[in-house]
């Protein structure tokens, strides 16, 4: 009888550790620009947002940035994420130092809105050998050193069409190098399935090293048709969401799921509608995986 209490205290932590929250990330809805999206959304009972740097510069054509801040706070939203709009950060190319100082003026104004984790998918088509990794580490640091004085994370999503890293495994291997405590890797569930990765690659995760999730699902195709555009609301593809979510929790992340989608039906879609689907099947498969 003295036990059982100590005993349900401690499941209780385990499983508040694993809960997740649903966010939506602005390519989903983009052409219903800045303030469409966002306000349509919170119609819909979304929370949590994750803003890019193309939406906003289009707000910032006629509004200011306290302005954009307010569409935020004014709905009750939080911008748990930016796609900062910068290439050319990870992979070895000459135009880096260049990336680095438009990363620092995106980390101003994204300090503005109040956000403290940016993140930017992995370039690079061109041929790499053993040695750019390394080259890719250094990088790696560069970029952290850079957010770090605005109190922010950054992480690098590695992206199936990337000739440089398109897995999870080459991802962790290269951050592990890196080793910079404000730079993470970014697990996108779209690129994590429909590439070369396996599920036993989850495995290899250490406790709290993954620093962000994208959500999304993937249609019953050949691998070789998929594309952008072939991405699904979660719970309408063949992708085992639940497995991957279930590893994820047992690995400590207890973050935004973000939902990416660039399926033009969607991106047209009236923002409210779309937020309502989204809500009903992606919570429904988070509740499956019991971290909602």
């Amino acid at each position: 009888m003295l036990v059982t209490p100590v005993a349900m205290m401690v499941a209780s932590r385990v499983s508040a550790a694993g809960k997740m929250t649903l966010a939506i990330h602005q390519n989903t809805s983009s052409m219903a620009g800045y303030r469409g999206s966002l306000e349509g959304w919170a119609r819909a009972g979304i929370k949590n947002v994750e803003i890019t740097a193309a939406l906003l510069d289009g707000f910032l054509k006629n509004d200011s940035l306290a302005s954009a801040k307010r569409v935020l706070t004014d709905n009750g939203l939080t911008a748990v994420s930016a796609a900062c709009g910068v290439g050319g950060l990870w992979e070895p190319n000459p135009n880096h130092a260049a990336a680095l100082d438009n990363l620092k003026k995106r980390c101003e104004q994204f300090a503005e809105l109040g956000l403290k984790h940016i993140y930017a998918p992995v370039g690079g088509m061109q041929k790499f050998t053993e040695d750019d990794y390394k080259t890719g580490a250094d990088n790696m640091r560069s970029a952290g050193d850079v957010v770090k004085p605005f109190d922010m994370r950054m992480t690098a999503e590695f992206t199936r069409g990337s000739a440089f890293i398109s897995t999870l495994r080459t991802m962790l291997q290269v951050t592990r190098a890196a080793a910079h405590p404000s730079v993470k890797p970014l697990l996108d569930c779209y690129h994590f399935w429909s590439g070369n990765n396996k599920l036993e690659d989850l495995d290899l995760i250490r406790p709290n090293e993954i620093g962000h999730v994208h959500f999304q699902d993937v249609p019953d195709m050949p691998r070789e048709l998929l594309d952008n555009t072939t991405r699904l609301i979660p719970g309408d593809g063949i992708s085992p969401l639940t497995t991957i979510l279930r590893k994820l929790s047992d690995k400590g992340y207890a973050g935004p799921l973000s939902v990416e989608l660039f399926l033009p039906k969607y991106q047209q879609a009236d923002p409210f509608t779309l937020a309502q689907e989204i809500r009903q099947k992606a919570e429904g498969v988070m509740r499956k995986a019991r971290v909602l």
